[in-house]
């Protein structure tokens, strides 16, 4: 009977083990990933230069254009070009731009100001996620100066808030935020805990050992499944108005290294498991035949 709880108790704390190890590395992901604007810029960076991500800088560029021209027109439509006229005009020469410096230091400078902005939202008191625009402007015209683009130094710099997170979504995202930043740090905390502690009372240690690899291998192996869910889920439905192709390429990119713990989480849980098989192969004693005993001799 008293076998029977430690085992008991046992397969709980490996469950529970096995269970906070992939949503540990999830928050550990979000908090000190995504959370990061050194990492979160270094991991958008290389972004600049997809194709896809580039096309939908085009297009963004080319339909806020023709918008202004829109509705900047004046009653005299004549005085005006076609907007069909204008559209692939202002698209090549919003694709040129995307192959160029300035356009990089841009892309980092906004994804920089963005992250920055939403951060010290999350972390405050209260109000929007703003960015000024001077803070993306100034790279881009230094830039473009350096290259010695004509009349790049007549570039206003203007401070111009642009709000990225409005306030009613900042106390609600806060709450979050903040339990995803205790989550992260007492999750892998308490699945390591529960692992040893499982172990350590189980009657039969190398087969919680052996349970624990294993689980931990399919939390693993379940995370990178929802991780490929939520992609098919994100290029199905990408969110606002930007193109399948470039949403597939902005979620692989910030998913890259929860994809890479995810497998690692497998590939521990498969050695640990295997390691513990093979050693209780290899301890295993030896039976041996007895000898065989001649029968009774005759007198």
């Amino acid at each position: 009977m008293r076998h029977r709880s430690r085992n008991t108790v046992s397969a709980v704390l490996v469950a529970l083990a096995c269970l906070f190890a992939p949503c540990g590395v999830l928050a550990g992901w979000a908090a000190y990933g995504l959370a990061d604007t050194g990492r979160y810029v270094a991991t958008m960076a290389p972004l600049a230069g997809d194709p896809a991500v580039r096309e939908a800088v085009a297009d963004a560029v080319r339909d806020g254009v023709l918008a202004e021209v829109a509705a900047g027109s004046p009653a005299d439509t004549g005085a005006v070009p076609p907007l069909g006229t204008v559209g692939p005009f202002v698209h090549d020469a919003a694709r040129s731009f995307t192959r160029t410096e300035a356009f990089r230091a841009g892309w980092e400078a906004g994804n920089r100001a963005a992250h920055d902005a939403v951060l010290r939202a999350l972390r405050g008191h209260g109000g929007p996620a703003t960015v000024d625009l001077a803070a993306v402007t100034a790279p881009v015209k230094r830039q473009l100066v350096q290259e010695h683009v004509p009349l790049a130094e007549r570039i206003p710099v203007r401070h111009t808030a642009v709000t990225v997170l409005p306030a009613r979504e900042v106390g609600r995202l806060r709450r979050g935020y903040q339990l995803l930043d205790v989550a992260a740090f007492w999750l892998p905390l308490a699945s390591v805990a529960f692992a040893v502690t499982g172990i350590a009372v189980a009657a039969r240690r190398r087969v919680a050992l052996t349970a624990a690899g294993l689980g931990t291998a399919a939390g693993g192996a379940l995370l990178a499944l929802a991780v490929l869910l939520g992609r098919r889920l994100t290029v199905a439905a990408p969110p606002g108005t930007i193109p399948a192709p470039a949403a597939g390429a902005v979620y692989d990119a910030l998913t890259a290294t929860l994809r890479t713990a995810a497998w690692c989480l497998v590939a521990l849980g498969l050695t640990v498991s295997l390691a513990t098989w093979l050693t209780s192969r290899l301890r295993r004693p030896r039976t041996t035949t007895p000898p065989q005993t001649g029968g009774p001799t005759g007198p």
